[in-house]
């Protein structure tokens, strides 16, 4: 059976430098075990294939597969451990907000995606296959209540990070700098919400990805910038809270469109509360969703 290099378009973690060869092989082998399950999954839908099946047409023992992929559902979405440790390092850079740090992951996913859209003989039959990959997850119920369970994990680690981020402000007193973290212990409702907030923005990649592909915007170009600015326009509304430490008298009229004394920050495209004298670091975003689940 021919399989697409699935990976290629998913956010991957470089290969050590002192890779050898025994785990060179293990690495091709998840890679091809998980291309492999993709495919037959979204040929003949998740529920009615094996794991032996993918076992024999890889020629492995279906206790190999089980080696490399705790879960069935782990072979198709199997990137949930990478964006945890992406979002844990970005978080922990005291030098970017925390909307900024979440962002320029979330670009670097979108970035592979559509390098990966651009690099292909038919973009249009490509972004069919990513319709196809999202349709199957968003169908499937236990793929569903798996990636439930992976953003789970990762709003906690986006908790933790936050409130180690907290701690490490105020150590330093008098600390008053520009993106500082909301206040609290892990368990404590800023540092909750601001970390449920965050991974939201994972949610907003997806839709507006499986939207403009919808529409036809296969153009890579075409559809970073949309996806984009989508993300951006939902990450200017966090930007006010959690960047600014949450600020609890945000007027909910933002949500509605109306003027808030809001500057934009032209090149990031993040709002700035009028008169604190505060701007988001401006950290360019590139082209890059996690992973569209995998």
């Amino acid at each position: 059976m021919t399989t697409v290099d699935w990976s290629a378009w998913r956010r991957q973690e470089p290969a050590p430098g002192a890779e050898g060869l025994r785990e060179r092989k293990k690495r091709l082998l998840r890679q091809r075990l998980s291309d492999t399950a993709t495919e037959m999954f979204l040929e003949r839908g998740f529920d009615a294939v094996r794991v032996s099946e993918i076992a024999r047409a890889c020629d492995v023992s279906e206790k190999t597969v089980f080696n490399h992929f705790p879960t069935k559902e782990s072979l198709i979405l199997d990137r949930g451990e990478a964006t945890s440790a992406a979002l844990r390092a970005g978080l922990a850079e005291t030098d970017r907000s925390p909307v900024e740090a979440t962002l320029e992951i979330l670009a670097e996913e979108l970035r592979t995606l559509t390098s990966w859209l651009a690099a292909q003989d038919d973009p249009r039959d490509a972004a069919a296959r990513i319709g196809r990959f999202g349709a199957l997850t968003r169908s499937t119920p236990s793929l569903r209540a798996y990636h439930l369970d992976m953003t789970e994990r990762l709003v906690a680690v986006a908790a933790e990070a936050l409130a180690r981020r907290g701690e490490g402000a105020r150590t330093e007193d008098g600390d008053d700098r520009p993106g500082g973290p909301p206040p609290g212990p892990v368990g404590g409702p800023e540092v909750q919400i601001a970390a449920i907030a965050l991974v939201g923005l994972w949610s907003v990649q997806y839709r507006s990805l499986a939207r403009h592909l919808a529409e036809g915007t296969c153009a890579p170009d075409r559809l970073h910038e949309a996806v984009t600015a989508d993300v951006r326009r939902a990450a200017a509304l966090l930007a006010r809270g959690i960047d600014t430490g949450i600020d609890t008298s945000i007027d909910t009229s933002v949500a509605c469109g109306t003027d808030t004394g809001t500057t934009s920050d032209s090149e990031t495209g993040l709002a700035t509360p009028a008169g604190t004298g505060r701007t988001s670091p401006r950290t360019p975003v590139h082209p890059t969703v996690q992973n569209m689940p995998r």
